[in-house]
């Protein structure tokens, strides 16, 4: 075998279970080096019998290990899962294998999106997701698939256009919460507690969804909320103090829902959770054909369309975007930009990361726009001018119209 050829297969250690096999997996002297490794001159280029020297006890975990991975579960829930169950699905009806999977796999799955004509948005949060999903060390190649989505931008405009949730401000708000109460249910207790702490907290639906009774503190004018992390502060918890207003009356909801948990024996675990028609909390047992891998937590999708119910139910209608939990989000941040919230107020109501752009480009130039209108310094047709110049400018049109 050449040098050259030598060279080009690499190597990173040998599992050895004996004298004898070490003997034998280090007589060929194959090169232990991949791209980044680096010599100095004269130094010698490292070999398998330079690595280390595995046994079968380096490759083993022991059994609390074990069944602790067992527990810990795959981390496929929420849009992860979502994106993940999607991208099984299809590998299992082309014969393919899902994870790890190939980067053909990983690239003709994105022409298949494509085919779907989904939004731009839509592939890159799929495929990014289905990317980190895969073993450390066994990702696909993402440079083809992001070549076709260049591509196929630039032939699919509409497929480009991103359309935000619509903002539920505070008088969609207030009526949404007084429909969801009028009928005095345990439901429409829990779906208005929610949507005022979605509106107050500025939260993704799923860091809703996601919290526990014990992560509230709840005090005569405000929420004391712990939040182990979020989308953007994945190792950093935050102490967040949410303050009550009078329009939103988030302390009584909040605690009309708690004491109708409690009145049920219920004082940890789950914030928002499933009910029957009669009010009862659900359990998973009890929830047989609708219990997820969630338990006894709402879904995502839940929470969303209780907003869309009540929203339809209080008479409300859009300008034509989409109403969603992420509208609570939406509308808590259009609220603060319309009545003056800095950029960096705003992201930090809103838990963005540091220099985010989205405060800006999303709510506070909007709201700066809507309240300026460069038309408005032209004047009114057919209104008695005010000054000369007004009056030779309609005199001038008048003229040309004749």
């Amino acid at each position: 075998m050449s040098a050259g050829v030598e060279l080009a297969e690499m190597v990173d250690a040998e599992l050895v279970v004996d004298s004898a096999a070490l003997t034998s997996a280090n007589a060929t002297g194959r090169p232990l080096v991949d791209h980044n490794t680096v010599l100095r001159p004269g130094e010698k280029i490292p070999t398998a019998a330079n690595g280390p020297r595995y046994t079968e006890r380096d490759l083993y975990v022991s059994e609390e290990t074990a069944q602790a991975l067992d527990e810990a579960g795959d981390d496929e829930s929420g849009p992860r899962g979502t994106a993940m169950h999607g991208f099984r699905k299809w590998c299992a009806k082309e014969g393919r294998i899902a994870v790890p999977c190939t980067t053909a796999t990983y690239t003709e799955y994105s022409r298949h999106l494509m085919a779907r004509k989904l939004k731009v948005t839509t592939i890159r949060n799929y495929m990014s997701l289905i990317r980190t999903s895969m073993p450390v060390g066994k990702q696909p190649d993402n440079s083809l698939y992001l070549h076709l989505l260049k591509d196929y931008r630039a032939k699919n405009k509409r497929a480009s256009r991103k359309k935000q949730a619509f903002p539920i401000t505070l008088p969609y708000l207030v009526a949404m919460m007084s429909a969801a109460e009028a009928d005095d249910r345990p439901i429409g207790w829990r779906d208005s507690a929610m949507f005022a702490f979605g509106y107050r907290f500025l939260g993704r639906r799923i860091e809703d969804a996601d919290l526990d009774i014990e992560d509230l503190t709840v005090l005569d004018d405000r929420i004391v909320v712990w939040l182990l992390k979020d989308k953007t502060h994945q190792e950093e918890e935050q102490t967040l103090i949410l303050h009550d207003r009078l329009d939103l009356r988030l302390v009584a909801r909040m605690r009309r829902w708690l004491g109708h948990l409690a009145a049920q024996g219920i004082a940890s675990g789950p914030l928002f959770r499933h009910l029957l028609k009669d009010g009862t909390v659900a359990s998973t047992e009890t929830r047989q054909k609708t219990a997820t891998v969630r338990g006894d937590y709402l879904r995502g999708h839940t929470v969303n369309e209780r907003v869309q119910f009540w929203f339809q139910k209080a008479g409300l209608v859009t300008d034509g975007r989409p109403v969603s939990a992420q509208g609570l989000r939406a509308g808590g941040a259009t609220d603060l930009a319309e009545n003056g919230a800095t950029d960096e107020e705003l992201e930090e109501a809103g838990r963005w990361a540091k220099g985010s752009p989205i405060p800006r480009r999303v709510y506070v130039r909007p709201a700066q726009k809507k309240k300026r209108d460069p038309f408005a310094k032209v004047p009114m047709y057919g209104r008695t001018p005010t000054n000369q110049g007004e009056a030779q400018a309609v005199s001038q049109v008048a003229l040309l119209l004749e």
